[in-house]
């Protein structure tokens, strides 16, 4: 069974700068990844991390939906700025089923214990990196060594967890 990572982003040069290394680790790890953005005009930056690109909007529109994520991570200006995102988010936290990451930002849901960590990128994952911040048209300091995660409660058998370190 291949482990599904969904990823919310206002930007594809957001996702990329705040978490595409992550997002590359866990495409190499035999994760099928997918990325929900709102600028698709070109989808090389995310194609180079091997992360499939779909229209934000029509996904959140959309009356059918694929089967369940075990994880999803959001940029938090995303989760403040659409009600149907922290909707979405809420649904899955209360179900307790698909774990939930946020970037750009704190925890964002209340009532829920704030544990951020950091994802060391792999010699690979910052080589992709580079090459899609590139095709992304963004500056190459956003390349450092770690990338900033918020998550609530940690799981005792999470999902791709065994490359984060917690820092609260």
């Amino acid at each position: 069974m291949t482990h599904r990572l969904v990823v919310l982003a206002p930007s594809m040069a957001g996702a990329v700068r705040s978490a595409g290394g992550w997002l590359f680790d866990h495409v190499m790890a035999g994760w099928d990844v997918m990325a929900l953005v709102s600028d698709l005009a070109d989808a090389r930056p995310l194609q180079i991390l091997g992360v499939r690109a779909l229209d934000l909007e029509a996904a959140l529109t959309s009356p059918a939906h694929g089967p369940r994520p075990h994880a999803v991570a959001v940029d938090a200006r995303l989760y403040e700025a659409d009600q149907r995102v922290r909707r979405a988010v809420g649904i899955l936290l209360e179900q307790r089923l698909t774990e939930v990451w946020v970037w750009g930002g704190s925890w964002p849901i209340p009532d829920e214990d704030d544990c951020p960590v950091l994802h060391t990128l792999s010699v690979a994952a910052r080589a992709f990196k580079a090459e899609a911040l590139a095709a992304a048209a963004e500056p190459p300091d956003a390349l450092g060594p770690t990338e900033l995660f918020h998550t609530g409660d940690l799981f005792d058998e999470p999902f791709g967890k065994e490359d984060l370190v917690s820092i609260g």
